[in-house]
């Protein structure tokens, strides 16, 4: 392994490391510091911190299913899809950089809600943003870095086909 392979895959680890650690440490300050559905408004009712455990997907899709479907959709699907992800990452160098940075905000944010699904039962979601006609749903640090992802492989993607 050549030193600027070993310096690319020390940098996208980095990445990884430090998405899964500011999501960990954001959870378990909200876990310590706020009630559950406790309401703290930080911006006159546009963004506010309420805490609330998702047993399902995006906005709670698919918390009311079988239990052994819930885990084969939920943690062992997304944990094979992250480690097919970490495998890309390793073993195509040449890819372009937006895309391995991407790639890698994908990966630490999904490995940051698969480690609260196998260790608390549940995702703890805790952000949420209303300004009229722009509205999210109760979201964490780790869909922040999962939605960053895609919007660098959209960029890199719309880039390419533009150069084309």
């Amino acid at each position: 392994m050549g030193k600027v392979n070993k310096t690319r895959l020390i940098i996208l680890f980095a990445i990884i490391c430090v998405n899964v650690a500011l999501d960990q440490v954001s959870k378990a300050i909200v876990r310590n510091e706020i009630s559950y559905q406790e309401q703290i408004s930080i911006i006159e009712n546009h963004f506010i911190l309420t805490r609330v455990e998702n047993t399902g997907a995006f906005l709670s899709a698919g918390h009311n299913l079988p239990e052994i479907i819930r885990f084969l959709l939920l943690t062992a699907l997304p944990i094979a899809v992250l480690g097919y992800g970490l495998y890309f990452l390793i073993s195509n160098k040449n890819i372009p950089t937006k895309m391995q940075i991407g790639i890698s905000f994908l990966i630490g944010g999904g490995i940051g809600n698969i480690y609260d699904r196998i260790v608390h039962g549940s995702v703890t979601d805790f952000l949420f943003i209303d300004f009229g006609i722009f509205k999210t749903g109760i979201f964490n640090v780790a869909d922040m870095s999962i939605m960053f992802g895609i919007g660098l492989l959209l960029l890199q993607s719309f880039l390419q086909k533009k150069a084309v």
